[in-house]
Parts: structure tokens; sequence; C-alpha cells
């Protein structure tokens, strides 16, 4: 770099992460810092025409605008995944990716289990009742018109095993479950109440199961009809890792014909969705808008990875390089 002590540094979309509750001055004391809360794939070449170090969340940075940022050294991606970026035309041009793991293990397994436990025990439901005078009316002490779930003695299906697919067996463990984990790599070891299942076996034999697996080419969609086919018809579906992983035409169909109980989706294929896109109307299918990562612990968490990445690099052994 021209100035390894105080380089010239842009953020192109900082607000998911900062909306303003955070601060960027640790980022600053780095170099001069210019953030933008947007920014349009088209204004990227205008905005980064100076910048040696460049930070992306979900802006675009391609062959194309590299080619046009002669100066531009390192791409910070402000997230673990980092598709974002074209990482093999950064190789050839020797600029540094870098991405920011595990920021978000705990939140995102925390949301898993906020979702399951709304399913199984649909307490804003009954709540909801109550205020609208359906107990006060009741001829009963008590009722219950949805199923509900004792997740003691039941069986959690975990698809992906590494940092959060760990985190949400071990909570799933401490309420009592039986854990079936696929993975790419068979682990040689596993805690008691945990084992490997292929994925025929896991969609089987789950009573709920949890994606946390990275989208490849291999598995995207690979929750398909006939694997929602296997799945038992009392089961749920909670996806809080990548949309594509799910066909969700095939989802919908599942869904409306009840060949599963239902399903939670914090991810979908395209975000944001379509004003009318089929799964956020039904009654037994949860979107939420990719928030399981966001409190505020784990944002601050991604900040300092975000920092700690910048500051390995500029004294020359980067960290977290993909």
């Amino acid at each position: 770099m021209s100035d390894a002590k105080s380089p010239a540094m842009v953020v192109l979309d900082g607000y998911t992460l900062n909306p303003g509750d955070l601060s960027w001055e640790s980022l600053s004391q780095l170099g001069e810092l210019a953030h933008y809360d947007h920014t349009l794939p088209a204004e990227v070449v205008e905005r980064c025409a100076d910048a040696e170090v460049v930070f992306t969340n979900k802006t675009p940075i391609d062959d194309a605008a590299m080619e046009r940022l002669p100066k531009l050294r390192y791409i910070g991606v402000l997230a673990t995944g980092y598709n974002i970026v074209d990482v093999e035309a950064a190789r050839r041009r020797g600029i540094v990716v870098t991405n920011t793991p595990a920021y978000g293990s705990d939140s995102v397994a925390q949301f898993v289990f906020a979702q399951l436990l709304n399913w199984a025990q649909p307490i804003a439901y009954y709540g909801d009742t109550v205020k609208q005078g359906r107990w006060a009316a009741s001829r009963d002490f008590c009722y219950y018109d949805h199923s509900m779930l004792q997740l003691a003695g039941a069986t959690l299906g975990v698809v992906g095993y590494g940092a959060i697919g760990r985190q949400v067996a071990t909570i799933a463990r401490a309420f009592g479950m039986k854990v079936l984990v696929n993975t790419r790599t068979r682990p040689q070891s596993l805690p008691e109440g945990v084992e490997f299942a292929d994925l025929e076996t896991l969609a089987s034999n789950s009573d709920v199961i949890s994606l946390h697996c990275p989208l490849t080419d291999a598995n995207k969609a690979f929750v398909n009809e006939a694997f929602l086919n296997r799945m038992k018809s009392s089961a749920y579906l909670i996806n809080t890792g990548r949309g594509p992983l799910i066909d969700e035409a095939a989802l919908e169909k599942a869904l409306n014909e009840r060949r599963i109980a239902g399903a939670a989706l914090d991810v979908l294929a395209v975000e944001p969705p379509s004003a009318d896109h089929p799964l956020v109307a039904l009654e037994n299918c949860t979107v939420t808008p990719h928030i399981a990562w966001a409190t505020l612990a784990a944002r601050q968490r991604l900040m300092d990875i975000a920092v700690a990445n910048l500051q390995a690099f500029l004294a020359g052994e980067a960290q977290n390089q993909v």
C-alpha cells in the first residue's frame, strides 16, 4: 500500500451492521474512512476510486469493478458468506479478501430455538386468544387447539455441523432432545446423544430439521420434493442458513398439502422477497427478514472481527482470508 498506516477506506453498505447503535471509531482509527449506508452496484467504482481498502456486506464487487479500481488491495466482507465478491478475480489481481466467521453462532442458535419453541408451544397465539376474551368465555379451565410438542425425547435433525450447528445441537441436548447430524465430513467423534445420519435417515426420523450448511453447487435446493416427502407429516423445518438450500416451490406445495406441519424461514432464495411471495402468506409458515444474526452483541463481534482482520492485513499477516 502507498501508506500502510493510513489507507483510504470505504464501507459500501454499513447500515445492516450499524444502523446507528454501534461506532465506526475503531475502524476509522486505521485510516481515512468513508462509509455509506447503501451503495448501488453502479456506484461502486465512483465511491471506491481512491480506496485501497473496501468493506462490503451485500454490495457486489466483481471483476469489472476491480479492473477499474487499480488502487484496491483489500476487500473485507462484513459477513461469513463471501459469494458477493469475485474471489478468483481478486486473487488474480493480488487483492486480499477476508470474511468474518463465527461472529453470530450464539445468536443464530438462540433464534433457532426461539422459532422452535414458538412452534412447539405457541405462547403468543394463546396470549392473543386470552386478550380476545376466549378464556373468559371458556366452559373449561383450559383450551388448546394447536398440537404442542414436548422437546424432551423428540429428535432434532441438524444439517451442517459447523459452529452454529454444534451450538444448536448443544442446546437441543439441554432440552433432552436426541440429535441427528449430517455434514460433508463425518466427525470422528460426537457428544453423547448426537449421532451422524445420512440425509435420508435424518429426514425420515427427525421431528424438527434445522439447516446450517453453507450453500454449494452440490446442495442447492437439496430440500426438494423427495426430501420433503421423507419428512414426518408432523415435522417442522427451520432454515437460518441460506435460502437456496430449499426448493421453495416444493416447500410451498408440501405446506399447502400438509405433508409437513410447518416451516420457519429466516432466509429466502431472493432477498428481499417479492410482495406476493407465496410462502409469506401461508398460515403454517413463519418468514422473518434475515435477522437471526442481528443481535447487538453479534454485530459488535462482527465489527471487532472486521477491524482485527484489517489490522492483521496491515501488519502483513492476513487472517480469515478466503
